[in-house]
């Protein structure tokens, strides 16, 4: 039991260390994880789960992939793609069977692997998944539809790849004497009816969850609980009808939920999110620290063919075929050509499958998991460092620094963007009043017009564009429930509020603090008293702090103005809130608002709109 709780404390802090390293050095997490697993496993000889979890590890990983699957279907609204359902279509008819059959010839003749197991494993490679999508689509910055797209594909195709995989399994068994002897028809037939109701098991348990969530037949400090166990029984039951079978019931439980107006489905998604990235983890480490010496050599030079082949033929060739007549563009097409990253799915289903035609004799079966490793290897690494740069080619991500996002419309927050815009960063001021927004259109500002809040924003404003966001509306609930919405999709740490009234905690009609973004202002000012002092002709400045004007001078000169950001030399962007007052260096741009006799008056850039 020691052995086992280290074990787990060690690929807990492995896998979270690697996520965590991933988000400070801006690296794919999955290369970092593989990194570490490599490491302490066959390298250092620390972790050999196998020998360590026994018995365990293979539950552990096949609950921890059915939950990734559901929280991957959970993000899947049916309005994303209202567009574009010709083309998603498609990735799954003509799109799997194309790539099945190229990547099994591809299999056979360039890696060398005997036809039962080339087939098999050709099935498996069609899915991309979530675990590895994900983590790729929050660093590139993708356009909302192109993004939109490389998730569709791969949470659909995740279960479809293991089902192929379970059919042509079933008939290899059955050829080499440890089957029922059922016809190729017959398995067929099966696998479709089996993948039918688990698919409309998936939707019945997904249908009753969000109908007793909805109801209030579950309090709200059990619904998380509640959708966990549903999850692993909605995996489970079908799985006792045909192995991995459960896989396609989680992922059609996930999309009924995502698309059944749930009023608390963002708190169950985030909720979900942070344990996939837990289960992602834990598993990614799991897995590549099983690997041997043996495996790792068995690289050879027919490998590598194999590798660009898949890559540079079998892939691109699949999408643009299937997408023929679609309304993608050849950006988008050229795009999810190249990007397909095999993940988790990928290894598990190969390592589970192999494992049971090596024991039965099947030729090529010892050579399927050094393919997959090194599948996963080589896509995870090549697109993770090549998705960023070839979006921005191709006019797919947004080429500006990370741009802000102003909820609320006043005199003084359309000053601040006009200031924003002039250090040459995007700004969008967003209110639901038309009026409000007057001075920013005159401005020549981008608006957005609307709640911030409504779901028909999703469709309109792409948040991607934004690295920051200021909820400055003259309501301080309203502000809070901006910042506690999209704090999981753009971060806490970007989110910002202003108080009504200004940062005092004693204030019996204050909010908690753990509802609200960070306070923005070292200070904590209120927009009441920001907006006075907007029309007492205080003014956003620039200054840019230089060895003969250091950051000292700029404080003894403008002790009552109140920081708003400072741009570093490299272009990384330091917010002033109460919880984290800025340290100024020189060679940095500050906004300041400052008073009318600012000394530095002089120093400033005159912009018009300040």
């Amino acid at each position: 039991m020691d052995s086992i709780i280290f074990t787990l404390s060690l690929i807990g802090l492995l896998g979270i260390g690697a996520q965590w390293l991933a988000w400070r050095w801006s690296l794919p997490a999955i290369v970092l994880m593989a990194l570490a697993g490599i490491i302490f496993g066959p390298i250092l000889g620390v972790l050999h789960p196998q020998e360590q979890l026994g018995e365990f590890m293979r539950p552990m990983i096949a609950i921890a992939v059915a939950i990734i699957l559901f929280e991957g279907g959970l993000s899947l609204k049916f309005s994303e793609i209202r567009d574009m359902t010709r083309g998603v279509a498609r990735f799954v008819i003509p799109g799997v069977p194309l790539a099945w059959g190229l990547g099994a010839l591809a299999t056979h003749y360039v890696a060398g692997v005997a036809w039962p197991s080339a087939v098999l494993f050709a099935g498996i490679m069609v899915v991309t998944g979530p675990t590895v999508i994900m983590p790729l689509l929050r660093q590139s910055r993708l356009s909302k539809r192109a993004a939109a797209i490389l998730k569709w594909e791969g949470i659909v195709n995740d279960p479809i790849g293991a089902l192929i995989a379970v059919m042509v399994y079933e008939f290899v068994i059955t050829a080499y004497g440890g089957g029922e002897g059922y016809s190729l028809f017959e398995l067929t037939g099966n696998l479709f009816l089996v993948t039918l109701l688990s698919a409309a098991f998936g939707a019945l348990i997904g249908w009753l969850a969000a109908r007793a969530f909805t109801r209030g037949w579950v309090p709200e400090y059990l619904k998380s609980p509640v959708l966990l166990v549903l999850v692993v029984i909605c995996f489970e039951i079908p799985n006792l009808m045909l192995e991995e079978a459960g896989l396609m019931a989680v992922t059609v439980m996930g999309i009924t939920m995502a698309n059944a107006k749930l009023p608390s489905i963002n708190q169950l998604r985030q909720f979900k999110e942070n344990i996939a990235i837990l289960f992602v983890s834990g598993v990614f480490i799991i897995l590549t620290a099983n690997l041997d010496a043996s495996i790792i050599q068995s690289f050879d030079w027919r490998m590598g063919a194999f590798l660009l082949i898949m890559l540079l033929v079998v892939r691109p060739v699949a999408v643009f075929v299937s997408t023929i007549g679609t309304d993608l563009t050849w950006q988008e097409r050229l795009l999810t050509g190249w990007i397909a990253p095999r993940g988790i799915v990928a290894i598990a289903v190969t390592s589970f499958f192999a494992g049971e035609m090596m024991l039965r004799d099947v030729p090529g079966a010892e050579q399927l998991i050094p393919l997959a490793f090194a599948m996963v290897f080589a896509t995870v690494v090549i697109h993770g460092f090549t998705i960023g740069p070839l979006a921005q080619f191709l006019g797919l991500a947004s080429k500006t620094k990370p741009g802000f996002l102003i909820v609320g419309a006043s005199p003084w927050s359309v000053a601040l963007a006009a200031k924003i815009k002039a250090l040459g960063r995007e700004v969008t001021v967003a209110d639901d009043s038309w009026r409000a927004l007057r001075p920013a259109r005159q401005a020549n500002i981008d608006t957005y017009y609307g709640e911030i809040l409504s779901e028909v924003t999703e469709h309109h404003l792409d948040l991607n564009r934004y690295g920051y966001l200021f909820a400055v509306g003259g309501n301080e609930a309203h502000n809070a429930l901006v910042c506690t919405d999209l704090a999981p999709e753009m971060g806490r740490n970007a989110v910002f509020q202003i108080s009504t009234r200004g940062r005092d905690e004693k204030d019996r009609k204050a909010l908690s603090y753990a509802l609200q973004g960070r306070t923005l202002f070292a200070k904590g000012t209120g927009l009441d008293e920001l907006i006075k002092r907007h029309f007492q002709n205080w003014t956003f400045q620039i200054t840019e702090l230089t060895e003969e004007y250091p950051p000292e001078a700029w404080r003894k000169d403008n002790g009552e103005a109140d920081i708003v950001l400072a741009e570093r030399k490299d272009g990384t962007i330091v917010i002033a809130c109460a919880d984290n007052p800025i340290t100024l260096e020189v060679g940095d741009k500050l906004l300041a608002f400052a008073p009318p006799a600012s000394p530095t008056q002089t120093n400033q850039d005159q912009d018009p709109a300040s």
